[in-house]
């Protein structure tokens, strides 16, 4: 059996994005993993501690966690059920297929295909692979702190980490990374699109809040309701974790920015993070005193992602497009 089944990534210093902030940037690398996503870490931990004597795994997914328990599965031999809502783009399905799982669609959202995972673990007997709410995976996720941390070397350490919050499993395993790392005083800038907001929803409401719909494109933050630990954490006086959110259309721009300028494409679920520097939300934090004047390196989790292609990308700029000239107050 392997150690384990991610990669240590690339840290990479992007020089566009350091000349927008004022301050070195170091992209995290995740897109580059087997799965397409930095989701490998924990399920692939998970999965080592859970399923070795598994008659078959069930995940549901907007697509990424399932992309990293299928890789998985097959890696170790089991059958997997990827459960995903009608809203996954087909390229998805057919990545899922290509790793050997089979794929039922279920729901409109990801709540919905999560109902029928957990009814095909009691029916079937399969093992259930949580996406984003169980220990053992932000314990997998930690680890791309943990390399952080050695590739910046003995007394460096970031000045914020700037990630996207879907669940709110990358946030838990980041949290215990820095915690494991002592570096509890890094803040943390938790960005998530308008209409796939609910860990946004829950810091203004002081309480968990359950989304009536996702109407976002970047279906792959698309859970209606954030993980309690996350919540937990964005409470904690130890912590400083700063909840923003951008539009569909600064999401994809800052995709499509990112393809031109660091020659990679991702998400629009990744794209909400990446607007956090394209558009300028960063210095703002920086101006209002939320974030230091003179900031250390940003991290930035480059988180990757399954659901984007050329051809998806030119849908989403037309479906978004249209969105625009319907409603023009809509912020670009």
């Amino acid at each position: 059996m392997v150690k384990h089944f991610y990669l240590n990534t690339p840290l990479l210093e992007s020089v566009g994005m350091s000349k927008r902030v004022g301050t070195t940037v170091y992209l995290k690398m995740e897109n580059s993993q087997p799965s397409g996503s930095f989701k490998i870490r924990g399920i692939g931990h998970l999965c080592q501690q859970l399923i070795r004597e598994s008659k078959g795994v069930v995940c549901s997914s907007g697509g990424n966690a399932g992309m990293a328990a299928a890789y998985v599965a097959r890696k170790m031999g089991v059958p997997a059920t990827i459960v995903v809502p009608s809203s996954t783009p087909q390229l998805v399905v057919q990545r899922l297929q290509d790793q050997g799982a089979t794929v039922r669609i279920t729901g409109r959202v990801w709540d919905d295909a999560n109902a029928e995972a957990l009814r095909l673990q009691e029916t079937e007997g399969l093992t259930y692979v949580p996406p984003f709410d169980h220990p053992l995976l932000w314990q997998g996720h930690a680890s791309v702190i943990a390399e952080v941390a050695t590739s910046l070397g003995p007394g460096v350490k970031p000045g914020a980490v700037l990630l996207s919050v879907g669940g709110g499993g990358l946030l838990c395993g980041v949290v215990q990374g820095l915690k494991d790392a002592g570096w509890t005083d890094v803040p943390i800038v938790a960005m998530e699109t308008a209409g796939a907001d609910c860990f946004n929803a829950a810091v203004r409401a002081g309480r968990l809040v359950t989304l009536d719909d996702i109407t976002s494109e970047a279906k792959c933050l698309g859970a209606k309701t954030v993980c309690k630990k996350a919540f937990e954490y964005s409470r904690c006086s130890e912590l400083t974790i700063i909840s923003e959110l951008v539009t569909d259309q600064q999401a994809l721009h800052a995709v499509e920015t990112f393809l031109d300028e660091e020659r990679v494409l991702v998400e629009m679920a990744c794209g909400a993070a990446l607007a956090a520097v394209y558009s300028g939300i960063i210095r703002r934090l920086q101006e209002q005193g939320r974030l230091p004047a003179l900031l250390g390196p940003l991290l930035v989790i480059v988180c990757g992602g399954s659901s984007i292609d050329m051809e998806q990308l030119t849908h989403l700029k037309h479906k978004l497009q249209e969105e625009v000239c319907a409603s023009p107050n809509i912020v670009v």
